[in-house]
């Protein structure tokens, strides 16, 4: 069977020159939430390496749904920057997606300017801080948040936006029966708590128009007891394909609770609290990470048993994400019926990997998955170690050696 990863395909009004997608990995590239030209030069080195699409990750729809401080958040004034880095991206024969979302609950005062809204009111422990639950006449104006950032970024010149719905953010909360303890019509059965993304869909759809992709990240699997589990996310998907969402991308996990059944491996304790600057949160997190974030085994394609289920059920585009780190493995899920392929990791390891897998049949990225590059994004910027230009320490090397060798 010959290869369909370089074929084009169609997403909506969108048509990509292949089948690849820079997933919307966190870069934690923009100084005061605005595009820096750190995040031009990595996203025009990803378009350059021959990427179909590439992502612009998380971009806070509203100041409150900001979660680090190195975020972008959709406002007027930094369309221009966007604009630069749109016109960088297509200049290198890529098209241009921008991730928009509400982190919700996973923020702190300190960076959103407010005490941090959620489905439910409570207390969270990934700040932490205590959650306002958003009353229910506050809902429709957060759902049109999401519509003028729909419009900012066809502004903004991007080709495509991916709705946040999954990883325990906003919609996600909402989703959840493990975060959305609502009494209202917002809450209970999953028709209720679906109500939420219903509204949001709608407004997203009709700022989309005829001329903007739209794909949603959704969960398959919350990855931890209480959470969803794929007969409701399968209802889910249902009700997005109905929303007209052009795509869906497959992905699982909760970044507050289940952190590691989203990326997979071992969270580098060691490395992640080197980086950290407030004094009790590195002591903290050197105690007490390994409980807190326990590891959960890598293995390529790790989504992919789950994602078949989701093919199996739907008639629309689905992208697989997670674990994609060689060309073998990527045919093989093109040939189940994947319309598109994201890869994160892979691409921060090697920007020009997609050119490379178009030379060689056998192609694999040197990724070894110790994910020093997510440890270091939640202080400073995503980077992969192969790449740095400064040398580590050696407590830090150490704990790197120790992590790729059990991989």
């Amino acid at each position: 069977m010959s290869s369909k990863l370089f074929t084009p395909v169609t997403l909506g009004p969108l048509t990509l020159r292949n089948r690849t997608i820079r997933s919307a990995a966190f870069e934690s590239m923009c100084p005061g939430n605005k595009p820096s030209e750190q995040l031009l030069d990595y996203h025009r080195s990803v378009a350059a390496g021959g990427v179909g699409m590439t992502t612009v990750a998380y971009a806070a729809v509203t100041r409150s749904g900001l979660s680090f401080d190195r975020q972008l958040w959709m406002r007027p004034e930094i369309i221009p920057g966007l604009r630069r880095l749109t016109d960088a991206i297509h200049a290198e024969g890529a098209a241009a997606s921008i991730q928009l979302g509400h982190c919700g609950n996973m923020s702190h005062k300190s960076i959103c300017g407010c005490l941090p809204v959620g489905a439910s009111t409570g207390f969270n422990l990934y700040s932490p801080t205590f959650v306002r639950g958003l009353r229910a006449d506050e809902l429709p104006e957060m759902a049109r948040a999401y519509g003028r950032s729909v419009n900012l970024a066809r502004e903004a010149g991007f080709d495509a936006v991916e709705i946040h719905a999954g990883h325990g953010y906003l919609i996600s909360q909402f989703l959840s029966p493990s975060t959305n303890h609502r009494k209202d019509e917002f809450g209970g059965s999953l028709e209720n708590r679906m109500r939420f993304m219903d509204i949001v869909m709608d407004e997203v759809m009709k700022a989309a128009g005829n001329d903007m992709a739209v794909l949603v990240k959704m969960n398959m699997r919350d990855g931890f007891r209480g959470g969803m589990e794929i007969d409701e996310s399968l209802q889910v998907a249902h009700r997005l394909q109905q929303s007209g969402a052009h795509a869906l991308v497959l992905s699982g996990g909760f970044v507050s609770k289940a952190p590691m059944y989203v990326m997979r491996g071992e969270m580098p304790i060691r490395t992640m609290t080197h980086y950290m600057t407030c004094w009790w949160l590195k002591y903290g997190v050197r105690m007490v990470g390994k409980w807190m974030i326990p590891t959960v085994p890598f293995k390529e394609a790790y989504f992919l048993e789950d994602a078949l289920k989701f093919r199996a059920a739907l008639d629309m585009p689905l992208v697989y994400v997670g674990g994609l780190v060689a060309r073998q493995k990527i045919d093989e899920v093109l040939d189940h019926d994947f319309e598109a392929v994201q890869m994160g990791r892979a691409l921060l390891n090697e920007p020009g990997f997609v050119n490379r897998m178009r030379e060689e049949e056998h192609a694999r990225c040197s990724c070894k998955h110790s994910n020093y590059c997510i440890a270091r994004m939640y202080s400073i910027d995503m980077a992969c170690h192969q790449r740095l230009k400064e040398e580590l320490p050696l407590c830090l090397k150490k704990e790197i050696e120790r992590i790729e060798s059990r991989g």
